[in-house]
């Protein structure tokens, strides 16, 4: 038998302002040896009881309305990339939706996290 879900996520036109400047993980977090970012994205929604959105969610979440013009944000990355150092995020520019990878350890005042709840 299968259960009905009730999906929130975030629907704020840019990635929320009070969780940008974070690098993806807790393991890029302890990887940096410099400039250490206040925490990462992961254990940032993990704090939250929430998920990072996947690239399949950030996607469906664009078809809502116009996200992340002048923002980006962190999605769930697969093992595979994550164990190469790497980590995924998206944002639509010139009419788009990109999904793109930087280091897992980097971060930018612009690059923050959006979040899925299932209830």
């Amino acid at each position: 038998m299968r259960r009905a879900a009730i999906w929130f996520c975030d629907c704020s036109a840019e990635s929320p302002a009070g969780r940008r400047s974070l690098c993806y993980d807790r393991a890029a977090l302890d990887a940096r040896k410099a400039h250490k970012p206040a925490d990462s994205a992961a254990d940032r929604a993990a704090a939250m009881g929430v998920a990072l959105l996947t690239e399949e969610q950030y996607r469906a979440l664009q078809q809502l309305g116009e996200f992340d013009l002048k923002t980006s944000s962190w999605i769930d990355t697969p093992p595979e990339l994550r164990a190469r150092g790497g980590a995924l995020f998206c944002d639509r520019r010139y009419g788009r939706v990109f999904t793109y990878h930087n280091g897992a350890e980097s971060y930018y005042a612009a690059r923050g996290f959006r979040a899925a709840l299932v209830v």
